[in-house]
């Protein structure tokens, strides 16, 4: 098993790999796992400063697609519950998400709570594609800040 965890390690950090390795670890990150997808986005931007706008593009949309993923989770879940539940759960911060809409998804950069949020959207079944779009705004804005406030602080990269 670790043999092939370290060859696809290995392949993944190969620089032609980087946009995909970057999208790859959005994606995950962007799912209930707890994994931060901005060091790989600064680590190809250490590496490759003229791929800045190339890297945003792809953390986005892996990240997305992640956030998608997980709003289907939850929507999946919820049918399952119900099954076996036979009732609807009553809460507040279910509630709440029901008052905002897909518009809470825009949270869905937030450390911790910005991918439970995402399935919680889905087990309310709140519309997807609108969902997928406030998700792609918060998450874009995030990549973008986090990634020029560390670039930033590492001076010796610079972005043309």
């Amino acid at each position: 098993m670790s043999g092939w965890f370290d060859t696809m390690t290995g392949l993944l950090a190969l620089p032609q790999y980087g946009l995909s390795t970057v999208f790859f670890v959005a994606l995950v990150s962007a799912t209930l796992l707890p994994i931060g997808s901005e060091f790989a986005v600064v680590g190809l931007l250490k590496l490759n400063p003229d791929l800045f706008w190339h890297a945003m593009a792809v953390a986005t949309a892996g990240s997305v697609v992640g956030g998608a993923i997980t709003w289907w989770m939850g929507y999946g879940a919820e049918r399952a519950y119900e099954q076996l539940a036979h009732h609807h759960p009553d809460n507040r911060a279910l509630r709440w998400l029901e008052r905002f809409g897909p518009k809470a998804c825009l949270l869905s950069w937030l450390p911790l709570v910005g991918d439970p949020l995402c399935a919680v959207a889905g087990w309310l079944k709140l519309p997807f594609w609108p969902c997928v779009g406030y998700m792609a705004v918060g998450k874009f804005a995030r990549y973008f800040v986090m990634t020029a406030a560390v670039l930033w602080a590492w001076p010796g990269v610079y972005v043309r």
